[in-house]
């Protein structure tokens, strides 16, 4: 039984998929309540293991920093995690977005800020507050209070190093408002060990200024090639 609203909802539908996908049935009470009947768990068989839609946010957002292209496969239409919805903001902010059962295609355009409630994405969230860095206009990302309790209150984080490179930020318990400056700053990031504070600010390197990236080996924990493979985007 949940009390209160559940936030990352697309992370309990992944979990009763994969369930379901060996044998048992989880009754959902719209997200209030879960029945799991007594079971075994049966092999499928094969499984297919997607692509981390959370990390594929990185390299489509640098896509439309820099007005390349970039095709992430693995991870597609037909994923049930929520961090794919990614593709739908970056259409909002404006870059062109093309999609197939298994790969994201993003070209970068001319980016404007938005103002969107985006519980249902928090770690993509984060991604979007530094494209805030390059669109026009402000953004406003609402409803991530779990920030607030993730590696590091990545609120007040964020906040920190967005105002380090210029940026005109906001907060409250819940959301976070971030104005791009005229230009950006040079700076010397915090990562505060999380994984996602250096894999997001890194990307404030393809807008042609400086940033250097302090205990960038936090990245092990999800993604430990990060860097080799930024560094082949950045080419």
């Amino acid at each position: 039984i949940v009390d209160g609203d559940l936030i990352s909802k697309p992370y309990i539908d992944l979990t009763i998929d994969i369930m379901r996908r060996f044998g048992i049935l989880v009754d959902n009470m719209n997200y209030q309540e879960f029945k799991v009947p007594q079971g075994v768990y049966v092999s499928p068989g094969d499984l297919d293991i997607e692509g981390d839609a959370s990390s594929a946010s990185y390299p489509l957002a640098g896509a439309a920093i820099t007005g390349g292209t970039v095709r992430v496969e693995g991870v597609g239409s037909s994923s049930l995690q929520g961090d794919v919805q990614f593709a739908e903001v970056l259409r909002q902010m404006g870059a062109t977005v093309s999609m197939g059962e298994h790969w994201i295609e993003c070209t970068g355009g001319e980016l404007k800020g938005v103002d969107l409630d985006l519980n249902h994405i928090p770690d993509a969230a984060m991604t979007v507050a530094i494209l805030a860095l390059f669109a026009k206009g402000t953004t406003t990302i609402r409803n991530i209070g779990s920030w607030r309790v993730k590696e590091t209150d990545r609120i007040a984080a964020l906040a920190a190093e967005l105002r380090k490179v210029g940026a005109t930020v906001y907060t409250d318990m819940t959301s976070i408002q971030v104005t791009p400056p005229e230009k950006l700053q040079e700076a010397i990031i915090e990562t505060y060990n999380d994984h996602r504070m250096a894999m997001c600010f890194s990307l404030v390197a393809l807008g042609g200024v400086p940033v250097k990236i302090l205990d960038p080996s936090c990245v092990n924990k999800t993604y430990p090639n990060y860097f080799d493979d930024f560094l082949r985007l950045a080419k």
